[in-house]
Formats: structure tokens, sequence, C-alpha cells
């Protein structure tokens, strides 16, 4: 939650310095639950920044998409830029089936892009029905036994 709304504007503008110790550092200060997604970013920037905050793991909410748009805008949300140092791939993604799809994830430079459509070239080819794909996300499906082996993914 940002404090400042129209409402306290004029105080931020007037005197910024103040401002943050008069309400800004009482939220960081104070003792509160932060959720964070295991072993993420948000979990190690909460346990070195905010010594009062009490992280609570929650799972990755791409478990819950229900479609391949929201999987694809939900990849934003999820990136982990820390744990991407190193990481120079490109995916292409094209989704059969109910949801028909193609798109381009690159990471670089721990940096997502995500594109409509295959651009470059890929490292990585995925080819899965879109259903399959939101069941092996929600991990309803196993990917190896009901997918790899039947051809859907």
């Amino acid at each position: 939650m940002c404090p400042a709304g129209d409402d306290v504007l004029a105080p931020f503008l007037t005197d910024r310095s103040q401002y943050l110790q008069d309400v800004v550092q009482p939220l960081q200060d104070k003792e509160e639950t932060v959720y964070v997604v295991p072993n993420s970013d948000a979990e190690e920037y909460v346990a070195r920044r905010f010594p009062n905050k009490h992280p609570k793991r929650v799972g990755n909410s791409l478990n819950r998409v229900r479609s391949i748009q929201a999987f694809l805008n939900g990849l934003s949300l999820t990136f982990q830029r820390n744990r991407s140092q190193g990481l120079d791939a490109t995916y292409h993604f094209t989704f059969t089936g109910a949801e028909e799809r193609r798109a381009t994830v690159t990471i670089r430079n721990q940096r997502l892009e995500v594109l409509e459509g295959h651009t470059g070239e890929a490292d990585i080819e995925v080819t899965a029905d879109s259903q399959t794909w939101l069941g092996f996300l929600a991990k309803e499906r196993n990917l190896l036994r009901s997918a790899v082996l039947c051809g859907r993914i």
C-alpha cells in the first residue's frame, strides 16, 4: 500500500525527508506478515531489508491461471530477477487446442520479455495443448506421464 495518496501529497512535496520519517519509516518498522514465494527475490529482500516483518511463504500464483493469456501475463509478475543471473535463453511457446497461441519468452541480463508470436531463434521450443499446459501448471497433470508420453507437450 502506498501512503502517498492525493490527500497527503502536499506534505510529501513540502518536506520529503520529514514525510519519510513521519509516515514511511513507521510503516517500514511495523511488525507484520509479508507474503512471499519460497526462495524468491522477495523472500530474500524482506529478510534483509525489513527485520520487523515476518515472511510467510505462499504458493506461486501461476498454478491458478485459467488461460494461456493469464499464464503469459503472469510470467512478468512471478519473474525472479536475481535468480535469473547468468541465464540467457529464448523460449518459443506454441499452444494448440482450445486456446491457440504463439509466444516468445526471452530471459537475458536478468530481464524478462514476453512477445506475441515467435521472434528470433529459440534455445528451447515448447509445443503444448493449452489445457494440458494449464493442468501441468496447476499440478493437476504429471508432465511426463500425461503430457509428454501422450504427445500433448
